[in-house]
């Protein structure tokens, strides 16, 4: 398997605030270090199957990611606070998984995988 590339799409960063170069320059270490680590696992991976593993795992933690972040955006809008930040890396969360999905076979890999891991629960689909 190919290794990917993943990066913080422009109109995020575009999207903060004009003090928000800090917020961007974490949200670019954090993404390179998402993908050194990713790409890593897939090096270290044994075939296809397990560096399709290593990426659900990664997809799975980003979804995860992504719901806390929204609900910091209503929780932050309750508060009478700007939701800005908690916006731009929920945001960031679903450009990652779109990425990962984008990735030339990746996507096939990927829902293998994730049906995989729906029987090996237990989880039978309709009979």
């Amino acid at each position: 398997m190919d290794q990917v590339t993943l990066t913080v799409p422009e109109p995020i960063t575009e999207s903060l605030p004009a003090d928000g170069e800090d917020a961007a320059r974490d949200m670019e270490r954090a993404v390179e270090g998402w993908e050194r680590r990713l790409n890593q696992a897939i090096v270290e991976a044994d075939g296809d199957d397990d560096a399709a593993g290593a990426v659900v795992d990664a997809l799975e933690r980003f979804e995860n990611r992504w719901e806390q972040y929204d609900d910091f955006v209503a929780e932050l809008r309750a508060w009478g606070q700007s939701p800005i930040y908690a916006m731009a890396w929920r945001d960031l969360m679903g450009a990652l998984v779109g990425q990962l999905y984008d990735h030339e076979d990746l996507a096939e890999r990927i829902d293998r995988e994730r049906h995989a891991r729906i029987v090996s629960d237990g989880i039978r689909p309709g009979r």
